[in-house]
């Protein structure tokens, strides 16, 4: 189903259509429904990594406590958004990063030993907020991408624990708050997340009280799913379980933008070959990759839409078959979806992909073939 606004404003957009549609109405709703279930005293941080458009940064800023950052970028980006709160995210910060999160006063989630020393060195005398990110042993959760529990660049191994926080204690001007124990995106099971947030707890106060640190916060990450092909949420209700008594910080991305956006293209062209139809869009992962990147066929709706053309002389039109859904690029994995059924579709007509708001224009190749951007709309 395509929301009446979004088709509104696509069929104002250049033919033909190639667009993203994201809707700020949509972002602020789903930031109120998780700010609705969590702890008082937690915060609720939007991961700007998701999407970075920056009408989604400022809407998502002013509906949530602040933003998660990972770049000197985003950084820039969300200070730009005037964010209340900044924490700064990510294994490869450089010395010019770590200067820029000292001089905006954010929270660094630092990941190793050796990025600890150099925040130390970069701080001169300035007072600097530290998370120690840990990559702890044990099962993690069910989810598109692990991040923790088994070897991955993110985080200190609890082995290095002991000496971060030694380098932190020796540096006056770092103030260890506590830890960052991200360990997961994408993940539907909600009753298993709230039991994740509650060992995660439990193991921040035994390393405290191990290594005398006020835990002032427990920062658990992300990593609420998002059902691209079915019917499944992430049940919020289950988060009414979650531990109090010390403050939470949640960084979500995926949760908060996914459905607040929508790609469209239009269909160039429709051919059968070796017995398939496809449907050969203005558009492709080349501006919303996640498909190919995970390996799934992302649902459609179809937008009928004015001919440019003369194509009904040419019979350009299929009616109850399947398609594939590719894009303009010259590589055969240029696909947005395969085999979905259609009662019709013509040569004109677009293709709007919902939950296309996170994840999409951002970790696309925008370069390859240097094809004309999407437009954006802004509702």
């Amino acid at each position: 189903m395509i929301p009446e606004r979004v088709a509104a404003a696509l069929a104002g957009a250049q033919r033909p259509v190639c667009a993203y549609v994201y809707d700020t109405t949509v972002l602020r709703a789903r930031a109120a429904a998780v700010r609705a279930v969590l702890p008082p005293d937690a915060a609720l941080l939007y991961a700007v990594k998701a999407n970075g458009h920056p009408a989604v940064v400022a809407a998502l800023a002013a509906a949530t406590d602040g933003l998660e950052v990972a770049s000197g970028g985003e950084l820039a980006l969300a200070r730009e958004a005037g964010a209340h709160r900044i924490a700064f995210s990510g294994p490869a910060k450089t010395r010019a990063e770590l200067t820029a999160a000292v001089a905006a006063g954010v929270t660094v989630n630092a990941e190793s030993v050796l990025e600890v020393r150099r925040l130390a060195a970069v701080a001169a005398g300035r007072p600097v907020r530290v998370a120690l990110r840990v990559n702890r042993a044990g099962p993690g959760l069910p989810g598109s991408h692990q991040m923790t529990g088994t070897a991955t660049p993110f985080g200190l191994d609890e082995a290095d624990l002991g000496t971060a926080v030694a380098v932190a204690r020796s540096a006056p001007h770092l103030d260890l708050v506590g830890f960052h124990l991200h360990a997961v995106s994408n993940n539907l099971d909600a009753a298993a997340h709230v039991a994740y947030v509650h060992e995660a707890v439990a193991w921040s106060r035994a390393a405290a009280d191990r290594y005398g640190i006020e835990l002032r916060e427990v920062n658990v990450g992300g990593g609420f799913g998002i059902d691209y092909t079915g019917d499944r949420s992430f049940d919020l209700t289950a988060l009414v379980g979650l531990p109090t008594g010390v403050p939470l910080v949640f960084e979500l991305g995926r949760y908060l933008a996914a459905e607040a956006g929508w790609y469209a293209a239009e269909v160039l062209d429709l051919k059968r070959t070796h017995g398939r139809w496809f449907a050969v869009l203005r558009g492709g992962i080349h501006h919303f990759r996640l498909p190919a990147a995970w390996g799934y066929s992302h649902p459609f709706d179809v937008l009928p839409m004015p001919a440019t053309e003369d194509v009904e002389a040419s019979g350009v039109e299929v009616s109850g078959v399947e398609v594939d859904a590719v894009g303009e690029l010259c590589t055969p994995r240029d696909v947005l979806t395969r085999g979905q059924p259609v009662d019709r579709l013509r040569v004109g007509d677009v293709l709007v992909f919902g939950k296309a708001g996170a994840y999409g224009w951002d970790i696309s190749h925008h370069e390859f073939l240097r094809h004309p951007y999407p437009q954006m709309f802004i509702l």
